[in-house]
């Protein structure tokens, strides 16, 4: 075979190859994304009113005495710069951060913080909080919008989600759709 021909050959199998593996397949999953889970292959959004608030699989930063606060982010919950911080527990800047969280705590919750409330997620983009750190920012939240602190308490127990299939991960409470709930009450 001539150099000539193997090299017509080798184009036409990167053209074929170029169209089936960066075309084709790529538009083929995105296909069955949206047949089988379409809600999730659209990023999971959240609207209100028509309009886009969220996502619920995205943490956002949230400064209002009158909803639920985070858990804290590296990356102050820009999605461009997701990730942790990587330092050990021993890093004095590890230690500095959680001083500081521990200090901006007792403004937005009562009694002993939780560890999610000290630290930040490894993606800095974590949209649910403990069922304890919810229930700690009860009588804030009550206090800040005039809700009867029995009834924002019970807005936490409907919106706790049980570990997944029973057994895997921990209890957990999505910020944003907490918010938009306390939000729909005031």
């Amino acid at each position: 075979m001539s150099p000539v021909r193997q090299l017509l050959a080798s184009l036409r199998m990167m053209l074929v190859l170029t169209l089936a593996l960066g075309v084709v397949f790529p538009a083929l999953v995105w296909g069955v994304g949206r047949a089988v889970a379409g809600d999730q292959a659209a990023g999971s959004l959240v609207h209100r009113d028509g309009a886009v608030v969220g996502s619920s699989l995205l943490g956002q930063a949230v400064k209002d005495p009158a909803l639920f606060h985070p858990r804290p982010s590296t990356s102050e919950y820009a999605g461009d710069t997701s990730g942790g911080s990587n330092l050990a527990e021993s890093s004095a800047d590890q230690a500095t951060a959680i001083a500081e969280r521990r200090t901006a705590y007792a403004d937005i919750a009562e009694g002993q913080p939780t560890a999610d409330a000290l630290t930040a997620s490894a993606s800095g983009l974590d949209p649910d909080i403990s069922p304890e750190f919810a229930r700690a920012q009860v009588a804030r939240v009550a206090a800040a919008t005039g809700l009867d602190a029995t009834r924002v308490a019970q807005l936490v127990r409907e919106h706790t989600t049980g570990r997944q299939l029973g057994f895997l991960g921990e209890p957990r409470v999505n910020v944003l759709e907490l918010n938009l709930a306390v939000d729909a009450l005031r």
